[in-house]
C-alpha cells in the first residue's frame, strides 16, 4: 500500500480536487454554520437600529471579489431592508457602483418593492479620491456630491435633507477588498471621531488580518471573505426566515449564496488536510524504515 501512495500517478490527486470541488458545486451542497463572535457582533450591530434609522453602505470591491464579498453585501442588503432602515449607498471603487446597482435591482427592487428611491434608499455612486474622499465627506457632504448617481440633485432627495455629513449616520457598513476599504474607513472616520461614527465590515479573507488590530474598539465586528458570510447569512436567515418582505418564497436561493459557495470550499480543504496528513505518514514511514536498515 505504502508503494502504491509513493507512486501514485500526481494527476489522480488533481482529479479528486476537481472532483471535491465540482460535486458541492452541482449539488449545492450546503453545510450547518455556527456563527462566531465576529459575525454576531456584525449582526448585533445592525440589529440593535431602529427603523428609520440612517446607514451608509460603502460599497468597495468589484466584480472579481464578487466570489467573497457578493453574499456578505446581498445579507447586508437584506438585513437593511427588513429593519426598514434608511440606506444611503456610495463606493469609492469605480466598479463599486455597478455593484451597488445590481444590489438594488436584485433585492431591493425585486424583493422589497414597497421601499421607493429617495424615501428609503439613495444611490450617491462612486466618488474619485481614495481616502481623500472620506475625509472630505466626514465634516462636509455636499462639496463632493451634489448629485445622486442617476444626475439627480442631492438637494430635491427627502431623505438626504439634514444630511451635512456622514456623522449623521447611525451606522457605517463597509464591503471591502482592498484599498481603499476598510482599513481607510478606520483611520480616516473612525478614528477621527470615535463617538460619532460606528462601523462595521466585510472583506476579502487576505484582507481579514490587517483588520484584526482594530477589533473591537474602531471595528466591533468584521466578516471574513465567504466563512464570515455565510455566519452572517445563517443569521439574518434565522431571524427573518427565507421570505422577503413581500412574503413571496426566495425560490432562487439568492440568500443562500454564501452558505452553497462555503459547500466546495469546506470539501477542498478537507481534502487538503486529508492529503497532508496521507503525505506525512509516508514520509515519516520512509525516514523510519531506512533508520531500522
Amino acid at each position: 500500500m505504502l508503494e502504491f501512495f509513493k507512486t501514485l500517478d500526481r494527476r489522480w490527486i488533481f482529479l479528486l480536487m476537481g472532483l471535491a470541488v465540482a460535486i458541492p458545486i452541482l449539488t449545492e451542497a450546503k453545510f450547518p454554520e455556527t456563527p462566531g463572535d465576529l459575525s454576531q457582533a456584525v449582526f448585533n450591530e445592525i440589529e440593535k437600529l431602529n427603523e428609520g434609522d440612517k446607514v451608509l453602505l460603502a460599497f468597495d470591491f468589484d466584480p472579481g471579489s464578487e466570489g467573497e464579498l457578493g453574499p456578505m453585501a446581498t445579507a447586508f442588503v437584506r438585513h437593511c431592508c427588513e429593519k426598514k432602515l434608511k440606506m444611503y449607498f456610495m463606493a469609492l471603487w469605480p466598479v463599486g457602483e455597478q455593484m451597488i446597482q445590481q444590489s438594488i435591482d436584485n433585492i431591493v427592487k425585486a424583493d422589497f418593492s414597497k421601499l421607493v428611491y429617495g424615501e428609503d434608499y439613495v444611490n450617491l455612486g462612486f466618488k474619485a479620491g481614495n481616502e481623500g474622499v472620506i475625509k472630505v465627506i466626514i465634516t462636509d457632504l455636499a462639496v463632493l456630491y451634489t448629485t445622486d448617481s442617476y444626475g439627480k440633485a442631492i438637494n430635491s432627495i427627502p431623505m438626504m435633507d439634514g444630511i451635512d455629513n456622514i456623522r449623521k449616520m447611525d451606522l457605517v457598513i463597509n464591503v471591502s477588498a482592498g484599498y481603499p476599504g476598510t482599513k481607510e474607513w478606520v483611520q480616516y472616520a473612525v478614528t477621527r471621531y470615535p463617538q460619532d461614527i460606528r462601523l462595521v465590515g466585510g472583506c476579502t479573507g487576505v484582507q481579514a488580518p490587517l483588520l484584526y488590530p482594530y477589533i473591537p474598539e474602531q471595528l466591533p465586528g468584521l466578516l471574513a471573505a465567504i466563512k464570515g458570510a455565510a455566519e452572517y447569512e445563517k443569521l439574518v436567515l434565522d431571524k427573518y426566515g427565507h421570505r422577503d418582505a413581500d412574503g413571496k418564497l426566495d425560490e432562487k436561493g439568492k440568500y443562500l449564496e454564501g452558505q452553497r459557495r462555503m459547500g466546495p470550499q469546506l470539501v477542498a480543504h478537507v481534502l487538503m488536510v486529508l492529503l497532508i496528513v496521507a503525505g506525512n505518514i509516508i514520509y515519516f514511514t520512509e525516514k523510519r524504515r531506512e533508520g531500522q536498515r
